[in-house]
């Protein structure tokens, strides 16, 4: 096993999901609750399988496509997001 690939994606995931919408939804749940354990399994393992969805799609996505071309669409559509996100936040006024 790869331990500095296990902790750095650990870590990426770790931070990405700091404060995420998924966090203040468990964050609601447990303040309704009287079972907190049952909150942190459920979120734990959806959150578990979500990145197992995505682990096994960039697997089956990265055998079908050359990296470059992965690349060059992953950097278009980050463009494309970024964009999208400036021309959204001077329409707000």
């Amino acid at each position: 096993m790869d331990w500095h690939l296990l902790g750095l994606s650990f870590m990426v995931v770790f931070l990405a999901e700091l404060g995420d919408k998924s966090q203040l939804a468990a964050i609601t749940l447990s303040g309704n609750c009287r079972h907190p354990r049952a909150i942190f399994l459920g979120t734990s393992s959806a959150l578990i399988f979500a990145s197992l969805l995505g682990v096994l799609l960039g697997q089956g996505v990265g055998q079908l496509l050359p990296t470059h071309l992965m690349k060059a669409i992953a950097a278009i559509g980050f463009a494309l997001l970024g964009i999208s996100f400036l021309r959204s936040d001077t329409n707000v006024n």
